[in-house]
């Protein structure tokens, strides 16, 4: 299946504003993030498992457990704090 990824603030600054990411059929927002992290590089260093990224699965906010379906947009994003 093929989910569009989009990035947001500074990881937009990092990887560029959005891709296409084929995956297997079940898999989900982890397998995902998994997916962009074994590309290596930037997209290591900025999505690694210890830094703070939050996501959203079809505009609503969610955790890596939720499934995504054909045609699916996950965007990854740092959290954000206002002043």
């Amino acid at each position: 299946m093929k989910v569009h990824v989009r990035f947001f603030a500074s990881l937009r600054e990092a990887l560029g504003a959005n891709e296409k990411v084929d995956l297997p059929a079940g898999s989900t927002v982890g397998a995902l993030r998994d997916a962009l992290l074994a590309r290596g590089g930037r997209h290591a260093e900025v999505l690694a498992r210890g830094r703070a990224v939050r996501c959203a699965l079809d505009q609503a906010m969610s955790d890596e457990s939720a499934p995504l379906r054909d045609g699916s947009e996950v965007a990854f994003f740092p959290p954000v704090t206002g002043g």
